[in-house]
């Protein structure tokens, strides 16, 4: 059998192909080791005796189909991890999970005018330093911080009445005395 080394190596150059993709037909290798140029070459590949292979199929059916199951949740025993929780799911992503989602929550009350810049800066400070484990718990902390408001609210008001009450009466009273005193002297 005739090397037909040369004749690959050209075919692989005029395909743009590297030589294991190259197919030269074993029942024409005498006419196939006479090309000794690109041109002859060139001839060949337009007679279909030398043939650029397609490329190999690498199929990732399998790899969907495990990862279709890995989402379900198949497939993570114990058994299947090599490293620690920490290191499969680091605390730093957890953390800026939690306080992109808190920090939503409370942007989004301050521009609903549910709570004011004062009270928005300081949950926004204590959901820095950790102090709210989920957005339900601070939920939660600014209900009751309203409702506290409102009662402190109300109780003021009430007393701010009963000031005024007890000052209209004392003024009454005195007014009262004075006519009774100025009766007296008359």
């Amino acid at each position: 059998m005739v090397s037909l080394k040369l004749q690959k190596r050209l075919a692989a150059s005029i395909l743009k192909c590297g030589k294991r993709k190259i197919w030269l037909d074993p029942n024409e290798s005498s006419e196939i080791s006479l090309a000794n140029s690109r041109q002859n070459i060139r001839k060949l590949v337009k007679d279909g005796l030398v043939i650029r292979k397609p490329n190999v199929i690498h199929s990732r059916s399998r790899v969907t189909r495990r990862l279709a199951a890995k989402a379900k949740g198949r497939h993570t025993g114990f058994g299947k991890r090599k490293g620690t929780a920490k290191a499969r799911m680091p605390q730093k992503i957890l953390w800026i999970r939690r306080t992109r989602v808190l920090r939503r929550m409370l942007r989004k009350y301050r521009d609903a005018n549910k709570i004011d810049k004062h009270l928005y800066h300081e949950l926004y400070m204590q959901s820095k330093g950790n102090r709210f484990k989920t957005k339900k718990v601070l939920m939660e902390t600014i209900h009751t911080r309203k409702a506290e408001r409102i009662a402190k609210a109300k109780a003021e008001a009430l007393a701010e009445h009963k000031k005024a009450a007890a000052r209209a009466k004392r003024q009454k009273k005195e007014q009262k005395d004075a006519a009774a005193e100025k009766k007296a002297k008359k």
